[in-house]
């Protein structure tokens, strides 16, 4: 069994756990639930922000803890004034030490956020939505290609945004209508090994009008700008700023070189 395979078995137990102890009519009276979301691909469409998808990790299969210390509203906070177009709020708890609760204290901030999990069901879409999540993923690794299609349709019918993540290029097939994000993830889900070059190639296969999003492996200013020449619109990082003692001053010092790598004046 690989690592993905261990997630979704464990996930399937959750998710069934979940719908007993808080059923969908109770989600549904969540203040959040019927708060107008905001839309990921106006934020990464604006030309005056940086297209980064700032990620908030504890830990996670491959790397074990990666920040043990990190509080979610000092960190989401300062990555949101540093330029962050979107925050990524992990909220798996067994194999990468997030919860619901960081994804609710999170929302104080006032740009889209991804709740970060693995879904496979569309009860998790409606604990999204009640949670105060804008944007879900959807995993093409986990996910058959109608299933895509089918929660991708719920998620919009109750006001989220969808983002399709791929990692192999037999995946393609899962893009529809529905999915107007879709990511290329330059790890491995299956062996976590990164490689931005299949990436790059996978990318021009993507059908046009898709905005498209490069995941993990970012490390420098300079990955960035080699993933715009591409095509690539949005760029989620994750453990490249968690791994620091304070990851909001971290990524506000990655915002200031890519400013200089690109020629971008600071706003």
């Amino acid at each position: 069994m690989n690592i993905l395979d261990k997630i979704i078995e464990h996930k399937k137990a959750e998710v069934a756990q979940r719908k007993i102890l808080v059923p969908v009519v109770e989600l549904e009276k969540s203040h959040f639930f019927s708060r107008q979301t905001y839309s990921l691909k106006k934020f990464l469409l604006d030309e005056t922000k940086t297209g980064i998808i700032t990620e908030f990790k504890r830990k996670s299969p491959s790397k074990g803890i990666i920040n043990a210390n990190a509080a979610v509203v000092a960190v989401t906070t300062a990555y949101a004034n540093a330029g962050s177009c979107c925050l990524s709020v992990l909220t798996d708890e067994f194999f990468f030490g997030g919860s619901t609760e960081d994804l609710i204290k999170a929302r104080i901030n006032e740009i889209p956020i991804l709740r970060k999990d693995f879904m496979i069901d569309e009860y998790q879409l409606t604990e999204a939505k009640a949670m105060g999540a804008d944007v879900i993923l959807l995993i093409a690794a986990c996910l058959s290609v109608q299933r895509v299609r089918q929660m991708a349709v719920f998620a919009k019918n109750i006001g989220l945004n969808v983002l399709l993540e791929l990692h192999a290029e037999e995946e393609l097939a899962h893009i529809c209508d529905e999915t107007e994000m879709v990511g290329i993830n330059n790890r491995n889900l299956k062996t976590f090994d990164v490689n931005i070059e299949r990436s790059l190639k996978m990318a021009q296969k993507i059908p046009a009008g898709k905005i498209k999003i490069a995941e993990s492996g970012i490390g420098s200013p300079a990955t960035i700008e080699l993933f715009k020449k591409n095509g690539f619109q949005g760029f989620l990082m994750g453990e490249n700023f968690m791994k620091e003692a304070d990851p909001g001053k971290a990524f506000a010092k990655f915002v200031q070189e890519l400013k200089q790598t690109s020629g971008k004046p600071d706003h």
